[in-house]
């Protein structure tokens, strides 16, 4: 255990990842590991920094230290400084070529990472703290060129070019880095893997992962394990499709084809994950406990937004109306099912991205078995949102029409391919789709108020189906 350099607490309270930047941080380094440089230029250690919050969170840092600068890696500087044998210069090391192809290495040669015996050396013989896992049906490659995907506020993509052995051009790989990491398998991983080994092609096909371990005194024997990193096919010059959605609203085009399609490939999400993975049929506890976590979103939001309280007797209505109705089993589901979730890829249709679940929740409740019709109401409140940006950049129109559209096909599409009819289920899946636009009202009081009738509009609408059901 030791303290925290400074130059990397200055740098990591800068970076979107980090979760504090509203308090002082207090960082320590708990353990790490290196990995050794393909090409011998740098030396490559990973750090594992603990921020002793109210709720602690453990951080992922690579990082680069070389004796020459990087070309074209301004951005990417961590720190430079003199010492006797030289100049030296730190990167942040997905921007780095030399973590990138070892990370990549590490997952395709089913390598081993070891501990760092203090944060200036390299103990290969420490006790083992990473290890890669290469998927059973991927091709080996060789690695061409990296380079990060901008934007990401949690986690580090980096993007590889590969060549197969004899040099010719292969799939490109992305490589989620997961900068906080969490004890216990990350869904992520686990669902796509399990999609994969039943034969879906719903989500990208998983190339591998990174496994490790780290030492924890709030688990019973002081360990911890989890994935450190997570390798997939990438599917370049590809859009999602909520900017398919909003295009075709804005241009006035009808969607309901595409909308129909996506709620076919959800069904086969759903169907390849509860044939791959644990499921059980939904006892009456659970419907009590998921109405109970549902009354508290609706409490959470009263106090956010105040005006939401007048709904409280119509919220009680629907709450009770979804527990006396029959409920689907729980099985693992995505969790956090929106349009910027999927992409729309030419010759292959709509693939499913992201399957880490809701941000907000904890990562040991996101690796539970769930109600399918989480995610059904996650899609019908995006198409809401679509016909909702909609109407604040063009105010006096409307695109409720087309949502309404885009929402029945979705729900015909998802009926025609589990042979399910989702009207079976219409009370228990508006408590949901109410949940979803709760836990929306809060975000957008938060972060972006003049997005908030959006959601209020959607529970108004909803507790007025209800009432003249």
């Amino acid at each position: 255990m030791t303290g925290v350099p400074d130059y990397l607490e200055s740098w990591m309270t800068r970076q979107r990842w980090y979760a504090g930047k509203l308090r002082a941080p207090k960082l320590e380094v708990i353990g790490g590991f290196g990995l050794a440089d393909p090409n011998g230029s740098a030396i490559i250690r990973v750090y594992l920094v603990l921020d002793h919050a109210k709720h602690p969170v453990l951080y992922q840092v690579p990082l680069t230290e070389r004796s020459e600068p990087l070309e074209g890696g301004e951005g990417a500087l961590v720190a430079s400084f003199d010492v006797e044998t030289g100049y030296r210069f730190i990167y942040d090391g997905p921007h780095d070529p030399a973590f990138a192809e070892a990370l990549l290495r590490l997952v395709l040669d089913n390598g081993e990472a070891h501990e760092t015996d203090g944060p200036a050396a390299l103990n290969s013989g420490g006790p083992l703290v990473a290890h890669g896992h290469h998927a059973k049906d991927a091709d080996l490659v060789q690695y061409v060129s990296s380079r990060v995907l901008a934007g990401e506020q949690s986690n580090s993509s980096i993007i590889f070019d590969t060549a197969t052995a004899d040099g010719t051009a292969s799939t490109p790989i992305i490589c989620k880095l997961f900068r906080a990491l969490h004890h216990g398998d990350n869904p992520d991983v686990t669902l796509t893997e399990a999609l994969g080994a039943a034969g879906s092609t719903v989500a990208p096909r998983s190339i591998g992962h990174v496994t490790g371990i780290w030492t924890d005194t709030g688990m019973p024997d002081g360990i911890a394990s989890g994935h450190l990193a997570f390798a997939q096919e990438f599917l370049p010059g590809v859009e999602d499709a909520w900017r398919v959605a909003v295009r075709a609203a804005e241009m006035g085009e009808d969607f309901t084809e595409r909308a129909r399609a996506l709620g076919v490939t959800t069904a086969e999400m759903h169907e390849a994950l509860h044939s791959a993975l644990p499921s059980r049929a939904t006892t009456p506890l659970d419907i009590a406990a998921t109405i109970e976590s549902m009354r508290y979103r609706f409490e959470l939001a009263t106090a956010e937004v105040p005006d939401l309280a007048e709904y409280r007797p119509a919220l009680e209505r629907i709450y009770r109306e979804s527990a006396a109705s029959p409920w689907p089993a729980l099985q693992r589901i995505h969790g956090d099912f929106h349009l910027g979730q999927v992409l729309a890829v030419p010759e292959r249709g709509w693939v499913v991205l992201d399957f880490e679940g809701e941000p907000m929740r904890p990562m040991s409740e996101r690796s539970l078995p769930d109600i399918p019709l989480r995610d059904v109401a996650g899609m019908l409140r995006s198409f809401d949102y679509v016909a909702g940006s909609f109407a604040l950049a063009h105010p006096g129109e409307s695109a409720a029409a087309w949502a309404s559209a885009c929402r029945r096909a979705f729900l015909d599409g998802y009926t025609e391919r589990s042979g399910h009819d989702l009207r079976e289920h219409r009370a228990v899946l508006d408590a949901f789709e109410t949940d979803k636009a709760l836990y929306e009202a809060v975000y957008e009081a938060r972060n972006r108020p003049g997005w908030l009738a959006i959601p209020v509009a959607a529970i108004t609408r909803l507790i007025d189906r209800s009432t003249s059901a």
